[in-house]
């Protein structure tokens, strides 16, 4: 028996999405134009009044197979969701959950501080903190005669 994905009938749009995704955010750097992915988590992003916070849904990913990586003010989340060889054999007959690498990029703003970006994964959800640069206080410059 040969194990077959099914096909949503929207999977078309959804390809023409992940094309156009990989467009967008590849416009920073040359490390797009290798990147490929099997599927894209959905993240959600937040800012509060001290950090960004990403969280991207990864279930099934194990977190040694996460990269996260920051260059050039670009953040990049890749990865890594492996199939288990003994699912193969248990005679499913129809596979949705999709298998393989994912690779997200996002732009940092200029307040993002990147030594300070930290991440971690917890039932399925990565989170990534992005804190802020401290705010630099006015400065009183005192004009000589």
């Amino acid at each position: 028996m040969n194990l077959m994905r099914y096909e949503q009938p929207w999977s078309v749009f959804d390809q023409m999405r992940k094309e156009m995704d990989r467009l967008i955010e590849g416009r920073g750097g040359e490390q797009s134009n290798i990147a490929t992915s099997d599927w894209v988590p959905a993240v959600d992003i937040k800012e509060d009044e001290d950090a960004f916070v990403i969280h991207a849904d990864i279930p099934g990913v194990d977190p040694k197979d996460i990269d996260v990586h920051m260059e050039n003010g670009m953040l990049t989340i890749r990865g890594e969701r492996r199939s288990e060889s003994e699912e193969e054999r248990q005679g499913f007959k129809r596979v949705e959950r999709v298998r393989g690498n994912f690779y997200r990029r996002f732009s940092l703003p200029d307040t993002a501080d990147a030594d300070k970006i930290s991440a971690k994964s917890q039932h399925g959800v990565l989170e990534v903190r992005i804190p802020k640069q401290e705010k630099v206080q006015p400065r009183k410059i005192t004009v000589k005669a």
